[in-house]
């Protein structure tokens, strides 16, 4: 059989090449791959290297417990690819409750709009009235009508230059930049400030669309939906899916090109390969680390307004920090616990080789926990030239507990896959398994 994609576990699985054959093998025996969702059972063997979980955290099958957890911006990239997939019919998302952001040692709530910004403690009365004027231009601009831009070319203006404008203090462009804007460090200051501005304007109409208080949505059962829905989408395409299949052996021809994979001895021939850093080692440059601790606990996390579901990003100059820390945090109402269980996750880029004092700030917002494990991985990013070899390569997950960073990336792939760039061009409205139950 000649398979011309073969595709091993990955972020977003592609099935609008419907005239291509795709063969999708996994060496582990559950969907997913690095951002599966494991039981309880599954869980302790992972961390404790038992079988055996405390019998007072519940059923095993009840927990669906995210290894990669991220949200899903509901006007965002991912979105609309669930859509222009139609894999939403294998899926229900529910709203996220709450977005939060530290500052000066407490949790606020995450303004995104100019009488949110009136309102919000995490300025003075002063600052509020500045930070409002800056919410009303973002709400208003439009890239294609230059009467929106008050005689600024965001293309060539700086971030910091906008900001300047507005007069607004570096604590108010802590929250915006990296609770609103999504911003992972403080490069974005010194970027062309239109980036900026759509990324603001992302979250508000995200925010819009539902009546809760975040612009992030959530799949019931958790993220481990994602696969197999697009799994089950694919084989209604023709692609063929294997799991537990141990080693997954690249092979290549005498010209450095990719033609086949091999797996208990029997060899799948192949075109390309798409797959992540894990299967080709040596085509891969590591970048970086992240630190992770995941919690169960039996109540919400405090001074949260008692959400079942939120997150909570910590600006990296609000802990002397080089990279920020993310608190994402779900629970039995998004069916991923048993009832009265909560589920939080602590993740940040890794600056030492201790993750349990590294990650100690955004533990301490969480209270008394059940139980705690701790976790560390090394991030990739490919290094070869997939026109020379046709080996597409996604990069490792960053520490974000939203989906923006991880979909450019899918989307990437796809153009150096195709050729083409996929038009995402959809009416949001109209997607109804996207909206809140």
């Amino acid at each position: 059989m000649i398979f011309p994609l073969l595709v091993f576990d990955m972020k977003v699985y592609n099935t609008s090449l419907v005239s291509c054959t795709v063969l999708h093998m996994d060496r582990n025996d559950y969907y997913g791959g690095e951002s599966t969702s494991l039981n309880l059972i599954q869980l302790w063997k992972r961390f404790r290297g038992s079988d055996k979980p405390p019998a007072h955290l519940g059923s095993s099958r009840e927990y669906n417990v995210d290894m990669i957890p991220k949200y899903i911006m509901a006007n965002g990239a991912l979105v609309r690819v669930l859509i222009h997939t139609n894999v939403t019919k294998y899926l229900s998302f529910k709203a996220v409750d709450g977005s939060f952001v530290y500052n000066r040692g407490k949790v606020h709530k995450v303004p995104a709009t100019d009488m949110e910004a009136l309102k919000s403690p995490l300025m003075g009365i002063f600052e509020k009235r500045r930070a409002r004027k800056f919410f009303i231009y973002v709400q208003d601009y439009k890239e294609s009508d230059p009467k929106t831009h008050e005689g600024m070319d965001l293309t060539r203006v700086t971030t910091r230059q906008l900001i300047a404008k507005y007069g607004l203090d570096d604590n108010t462009m802590d929250f915006i930049g990296h609770a609103l804007a999504l911003h992972r460090d403080d490069r974005y200051l010194d970027e062309p400030a239109l980036d900026t501005v759509k990324r603001m304007k992302l979250y508000a109409e995200s925010l819009a669309r539902f009546a809760g208080g975040s612009p992030y949505i959530y799949p019931l059962y958790g993220l481990g939906e994602l696969p197999q829905a697009f799994a089950r989408l694919s084989a209604v395409y023709g692609g063929t899916y294997m799991l537990n299949k141990p080693e997954c052996k690249v092979e290549f021809d005498e010209e450095g090109k990719v033609c086949g994979v091999t797996s208990e001895g029997e060899t799948a021939k192949s075109k390309k390969v798409v797959c992540d850093p894990s299967y080709l080692p040596d085509k891969v440059r590591k970048v970086g680390k992240v630190a992770r601790a995941i919690a169960i606990m039996s109540h919400p996390i405090p001074n949260t307004n008692d959400s079942h579901s939120v997150q909570v990003i910590l600006p990296q100059k609000q802990l002397g920090r080089k990279s920020d820390m993310y608190l994402f945090c779900c629970s039995y109402s998004h069916n991923v616990a048993p009832k009265g269980k909560f589920i939080a996750f602590v993740s940040t880029e890794a600056e030492t080789n201790h993750p349990e004092t590294e990650l100690k700030p955004g533990i301490d917002l969480l209270g008394p926990v059940d139980e705690i494990f701790f976790e560390t991985y090394d991030r990739y990013e490919p290094a070869n030239d997939p026109s020379l070899d046709n080996c597409f390569i996604s990069t490792s997950y960053d520490p974000t507990t939203h989906f923006e960073s991880t979909v450019v990336d899918v989307l990437n792939l796809y153009t150096l896959i195709t050729g083409k760039v996929l038009d995402l061009n959809v009416d949001l409205n109209a997607a109804s398994a996207a909206e809140e139950e």
